[in-house]
């Protein structure tokens, strides 16, 4: 692995134990075993790392998410999709967290765009299969509605545990998930 590959990973590494608050230059430097000028050289700034870091992130996501679609049904195929976006966040809540907050503040990430356009062509596909109950536009808000409404479940029980809220219950995550697909779809859930 490269160096600057190196530094990545090492911040990824970072976010996930510690959360992008505890994000710092140094404790980067000291898992890769750096020095900060070498950082520096690579990414002109901490945040330059951090943007660097989270595009990885979301890569890693995109490349997980790709994997976990298999079927060619259209609804089964979102279904796949919501899962996986969900199971991300609970095994990941750290890392999450800070790609929200940066897909959030506006940064630019391709990625994420990516991942946006996944979920609207899936839609497409139900729309053209005669499924779509909804407007396109409004069945891309209901699944991002939900999809983050589970994923905001696991943050919360992992990363505020004072809240106790706890760990979500897989019957409450999957009946989020499935009132959204009944929402958007005309047919009944694949089986």
């Amino acid at each position: 692995m490269d160096t600057k590959a190196t530094l990545v990973a090492a911040a990824l590494k970072l976010i996930e134990q510690e959360g992008e608050a505890h994000f710092s230059t140094r404790a980067v430097c000291d898992i890769a075993k750096v020095k900060a000028p070498t950082l520096y050289h690579h990414f002109g700034s901490a945040d330059g790392l951090l943007n660097a870091a989270i595009a990885e992130a979301f890569e890693q996501f995109l490349v997980s998410k790709r994997s976990a679609i298999q079927s060619p049904d259209p609804v089964e195929a979102l279904i796949q999709g919501w899962d996986n976006y969900v199971g991300f966040a609970a095994a990941r809540p750290r890392l999450y967290a800070a790609m929200m907050a940066r897909f959030l503040s506006g940064a630019d990430l391709p990625a994420a765009r990516e991942g946006q356009a996944m979920l609207r062509h899936r839609i497409a596909q139900i729309e053209a299969a005669g499924r779509l109950a909804i407007a396109p536009e409004a069945a891309a808000q209901v699944i991002w509605a939900s999809v983050n409404s589970a994923a905001m479940l696991f943050l919360s029980g992992a990363l505020q545990p004072d809240i106790a809220m706890g760990t979500p219950d897989a019957a409450t995550v999957e009946s989020l998930r499935d009132c959204a697909i009944e929402t958007i779809c005309k047919s009944k859930l694949p089986e």
